[in-house]
């Protein structure tokens, strides 16, 4: 397909022709799609689709007897003509690349009244014709750097036309006109809030609060998150805020660490939470909007694999939070994990569903995350729908880490994925890759064996399953609530973690950080394993036995697991050894028709699965592997169209190879 462009372009800066687009797109009347509306809808309003992130859409023209027939639509391509890198923000990066200019997206279109909206990792917010993929307008992002995962809607009211609500990764917060892409300049100073405020930077010159995942909309609010430093010192908090959609003005903020008054206060030991950063919701939020309530996912506290200078739990480190949408008042919280020295955050959208048991529905919220555990609670009240179990696990090693000597465990659903590699699980896909990761495990003296919550070694390494990056991650999961099941993606890794053992004298905290931060251990393993990962560094494989990446559906009204696959191909393996699941990013959407679209792992592929069985029905081979949410939708044509971004190069690990974006609908 060739660039589809010059239809349409009206790149808005703030300038007095974009304040005049909008003053006019403010006679423009209401429309009536609102989100106490949208799970109806049959385009794709948000990012889970409904504003609890269910990602379940009620099209039914492609189903399981004719999804065979999908064709490319239409490509997009994200890179402008004559793309030039801007200078890094100072916050995570003006987006990821490499040499070649091309930038990864992973993010989720979203489709309203004929339009699609996406933003470009090149610094741009892309409005396209959902029908023929052509430009409608662009928004050039004043500094280039992009807004990340998506942005979000908002429907409008009597003052504001509907607009499109765009956070970015150098801290910056706008809204544009949804129609004509023109930049809101009564909102903030000038269109732009600024979300390095003091009292989230702390003061400090070096903090910031950049922008990750989009925005969640609720009435006339932007409740937004940030993605703070992660290492090891001083840093911006991880506060959740809501500013007012009409003017930028701040409404509300929860104190990711509650502070003096507040629920919650004084878990922190002496001045352990003094500009402790981390405890953030860098992934993305929902809303049960007929009761008014915000869930936040929240990660850990920093540095993530040291926690020998904040003992205790860490309140409100990987919790789920229920506040008031309205307020911020807070109602109740979840705690996934303990003082969590593993990088075990909760990223994942909660997603709202409703459990039927013993004649009763209850209204529930599911949280997936890293470390593979799924836990189903009452969304009202936070009590766990399927029991939870405080158990038992080691302690540290390291005098001065004082772990949490239980973590929870729910009894149902089981674990995803195995929470422990014994020897007897090493991969033997192939007697080459048996003898390598025997020789590399052995050479490096790499302990097996620790169980769930594993603490990192003393003195050398040790392998911990699940991995950083799960587990499942930030992509989470999808519902189909007629048959009740919940699709989620795992990676089945584990990850290498390490400590130095001083020689002699006290210990410093220099000492005793992770392999992969900052004064961390410079031994054997220094530079031989790609990110921590536990693969063998010359082919860059697991070396644990597949499968390496998975799709699993659970039934929410038993607990169980219907059924699972591997998800993803080894191309470079026999063809008879190629099923061997693919590690990946993103997630899943489903259909009433019945079917479950992936893209998720790294090998370029985007698939159709039976959402009753988990047989793939349908597969394609794209130019960049699928590290993004997909969505679908009825176009103006009344013809369904399921549209991803295919790049390659996020988070999963894929190699970056493409910029564009892929629509399909079913041969006529």
């Amino acid at each position: 397909m060739t660039r589809l462009r010059n239809v349409v372009y009206a790149t808005v800066a703030i300038s007095m022709s974009a304040a005049l687009l909008y003053a006019q797109s403010k006679q423009a009347a209401t429309p009536a799609l609102t989100p106490e509306k949208y799970a109806d809808s049959k385009e794709w309003p948000t990012f889970g689709h409904d504003s609890g992130g269910m990602r379940f859409s009620p099209l039914k023209e492609i189903t399981p007897a004719n999804v065979g027939n999908l064709e490319i639509a239409w490509t997009y391509h994200l890179k402008p003509d004559g793309f030039v890198p801007p200078a890094a923000p100072a916050g995570r990066g003006g987006g990821r690349g490499g040499g070649s200019g091309l930038r990864a997206s992973e993010a989720t279109p979203l489709v309203i009244n004929g339009l699609m909206y996406i933003p470009s990792p090149y610094g741009q917010v892309v409005a396209l014709d959902a029908v023929t993929g052509k430009e409608v307008w662009v928004y050039k992002l004043p500094s280039g750097n992009p807004a990340e995962r998506g942005v979000e809607y908002f429907a409008g009211d009597a003052t504001t036309p509907p607009q499109i609500v765009v956070g970015t990764s150098d801290a910056k917060l706008f809204t544009l006109d949804a129609k004509t892409g023109a930049l809101n300049t009564t909102f903030g100073a000038n269109g732009i809030v600024d979300l390095d405020t003091p009292e989230i930077t702390h003061g400090l010159p070096n903090a910031h609060a950049p922008v990750s995942s989009p925005p969640t909309v609720y009435k006339n609010l932007i409740i937004i998150g940030d993605h703070v430093q992660e290492g090891n010192g001083p840093g911006a908090a991880g506060d959740v805020r809501a500013f007012d959609i009409h003017d930028g003005k701040l409404a509300w903020t929860f104190h990711s660490i509650p502070q003096k008054g507040e629920p919650n206060f004084g878990g922190w030991v002496g001045e352990s939470a003094k500009f402790r950063s981390g405890v953030n919701v860098w992934g993305l939020m929902t809303v049960d909007v007929a009761r008014g309530i915000v869930y936040m996912p929240f990660g850990n506290a920093s540095g993530d694999l040291w926690g020998g200078d904040r003992p205790g739990d860490n309140l409100y480190s990987n919790s789920l939070v229920a506040a008031d949408a309205r307020t911020g008042k807070y109602l109740w919280h979840f705690q996934a994990v303990h003082h969590d020295v593993w990088d075990y955050d909760l990223e994942a959208p909660p997603l709202l569903m409703d459990v039927k048991q013993g004649g009763k529905t209850i209204p529930a919220v599911a949280i997936v995350s890293k470390n593979s555990l799924v836990f189903i609670l009452d969304r009202v009240t936070g009590k766990p729908v399927y029991p939870v179990e405080e158990r038992p696990v080691k302690p540290s090693p390291i005098p001065i880490e004082k772990l949490s000597p239980t973590q929870p465990f729910p009894v149902k659903p089981a674990p995803l994925m195995p929470l422990n590699f014994e020897m007897k699980d090493i991969a033997t896909v192939t007697p080459e890759l048996e003898a390598a990761c025997r020789k590399w495990i052995a050479d490096n003296n790499i302990e097996v064996g620790g169980g769930p919550y594993a603490p990192p070694s003393w003195g050398h390494s040790r392998v911990i399953f699940p991995s950083e990056i799960g587990g499942a991650n930030w992509g989470g999961a999808s519902f189909n609530p007629a048959l009740g099941l919940m699709f989620v993606n795992v990676n089945d890794l584990g990850q290498v973690f390490g400590n130095t053992d001083p020689a002699s004298g006290p210990v410093d905290a220099k000492d005793v950080v992770g392999t992969n931060l900052p004064g961390g251990r410079s031994g054997p393993l220094s530079g031989t394993r790609p990110s921590g990962r536990f693969r063998e560094p010359t082919t860059n494989m697991p070396c644990n036995q597949p499968p390496w990446g998975e799709m699993l559906a659970i039934n929410v009204h038993t607990g169980d697991i219907a059924w699972r696959t591997p998800l993803g191909i080894t191309e470079s393996f026999p063809a008879e050894k190629q099923n061997t699941g693919r590690p990946g990013m993103g997630g899943s959407i489903t259909t009433a028709s019945g079917l479950v679209f992936v893209g998720y792992a790294d090998d370029s592929r985007f698939r159709a699965i039976d959402a009753k069985t988990g047989k793939e029905l349908w597969v394609t081979k794209l130019n960049g592997s699928v590290e993004a949410v997909p969505s679908t939708y009825q176009g103006k044509d009344g013809r369904q169209y399921v549209v991803v971004a295919a790049t390659g190069g996020a988070l999963g690990g894929a190699p970056l190879t493409s910029d564009e974006v892929v629509a399909f609908r079913i041969k006529k």
